[in-house]
Order: C-alpha cells, then sequence, then structure tokens
C-alpha cells in the first residue's frame, strides 16, 4: 500500500563561487540506492530529477581540500585532480600542479577573461 519513499533533501547545497544552490539528499562516498559505487570524495548528492530510476543521481560539489570552501563541480569553480580544488587554490598553487592541469588551466583563462577584454577595448 506504501508508494515508494523518494529521497528527501537533507539541505541546501551552495557554491561560495558562483552561488549555484540546489537541494541535496546525501552527503559522504556512498550513495543511497546505489550497489558497488563509492565516490573518490565526499560530495554533495541529490536524485537525478529527470530518471524514474533510484539508483541514479548528480554530484552537486564538494569541499575545496585546501581552504574548505563548499564548491560545485561546474569547470568554472573547481577541478578534481586527486582531491577536489577550486579554482582560486589552484591558480594560487599553480606551480604545484602538473603540466598538463598547467596547461587546461592555462587555456581556461582567455575564456574567462574575453568579456572584460572586450568592454575595455572599445575606449580608445
Amino acid at each position: 500500500m506504501d508508494a515508494p519513499k523518494e529521497a528527501q533533501p537533507t539541505g541546501e547545497f551552495k557554491c561560495q563561487l558562483c552561488g549555484l544552490t540546489a537541494p541535496y539528499t546525501y552527503y559522504g562516498q556512498k550513495p543511497p540506492n546505489t550497489r558497488s559505487i563509492v565516490l573518490l570524495e565526499e560530495s554533495y548528492v541529490m536524485k537525478d530529477p529527470f530518471t524514474p530510476e533510484r539508483d541514479k543521481f548528480l554530484i552537486l560539489g564538494s569541499h575545496c581540500s585546501l581552504c574548505s570552501r563548499s564548491v560545485c563541480v561546474g569547470t568554472e569553480c573547481s577541478l578534481f585532480y586527486s582531491k577536489r580544488f577550486c579554482l582560486p587554490c589552484v591558480n594560487e598553487n599553480l606551480k604545484a600542479f602538473p603540466l598538463e592541469i598547467q596547461e587546461d588551466i592555462d587555456k581556461r583563462k582567455p575564456q574567462q577573461k574575453s568579456f572584460p577584454c572586450k568592454k575595455t577595448d572599445t575606449r580608445t
């Protein structure tokens, strides 16, 4: 008679860099209703709202392993290299990362700065 219980949000995740907010249903490395999945980091997780399958989930974010701020998994806010790092901490410690990571970050910088540059270029 009882319908399967939907996972109720346990709190609200908020990225301290971009401001993304979303309700999360679990924080940890082993999301509920998953058989053999163990995440590589303690993560904020929510049930995937786009599928009725109970074992599908979305990873919202985690904590930066250096400064502990909450960051989403978006490429503008953080990266995962054995641990989660927010981009401000990555930029401050760029030389400590492998060359591939340094090159990847360098490729991102022109994209991030393109909008302000357009504004300053109009002044002549």
